[in-house]
């Protein structure tokens, strides 16, 4: 454990890719040594719209902002590209509570659960 701990020493640093198919199907991912993946998962709707389907940080990644890196790199891209954003993962949908001045990135806010 102290091993894979000391390589992930500069997680942060690692670059956040988008891989996208001719579908419209895409994810965000961090690649960390030995095959670790951090991920979300996306897929288009429409012509301005992307919903939010699934976030994985495997524990090698957690506690270093991985998952808020990767809906920061969605959320910009999104808005360049002039899409709302959709966020049935619960993840993504907590971070939305979590920051409401991100409001005007939605396209309408998705309950997960009763609160």
């Amino acid at each position: 454990m102290t091993q894979i701990r000391a390589s992930l020493t500069d997680i942060r640093s690692l670059p956040v890719d988008r891989e996208e198919d001719a579908e419209g199907k895409g994810r965000y991912l961090v690649r960390g040594p030995a095959d670790t993946i951090a991920e979300m998962s996306y897929r288009l709707t429409g012509t301005d719209q992307l919903i939010i389907d699934h976030t994985e940080v495997p524990d090698a990644f957690r506690g270093t902002g991985t998952g808020l890196r990767l809906l920061e790199a969605l959320m910009a891209d999104a808005q360049r590209e002039g899409r709302k954003i959709i966020p049935i993962c619960p993840f993504a949908a907590a971070q939305f509570d979590k920051h409401p001045e991100w409001a005007d990135r939605l396209a309408y806010r998705v309950r997960t659960k009763q609160g």
